[in-house]
């Protein structure tokens, strides 16, 4: 796989403005990387439009979700 140098300045850029937009995620993925992210582990997702419509899913890691997430976080961490 080969990865555009150009989209990783851009994609860290938009981290950055999440993260000041957003400051308390990160150390909250911080701990949930560190302790929870095991197969098995289960992942909820819900959310909630302005006008109230609320939407909602999980799902159960397995072995490739977690390798995927290894991946993301090496790739974050360079």
């Amino acid at each position: 796989m080969s990865v555009n140098p150009m989209m990783l300045i851009q994609l860290k850029s938009s981290w950055d403005r999440f993260t000041k937009n957003h400051p308390k995620f990160p150390k909250f993925w911080k701990a949930v990387y560190k302790q929870c992210l095991t197969e098995g582990t289960v992942v909820e997702f819900k959310v909630t439009a302005p006008d109230g419509t609320e939407l909602a899913s999980n799902l159960k890691l397995n072995s490739d979700d977690l390798e995927l997430i290894r991946q993301l976080e090496e790739i974050r961490s360079q």
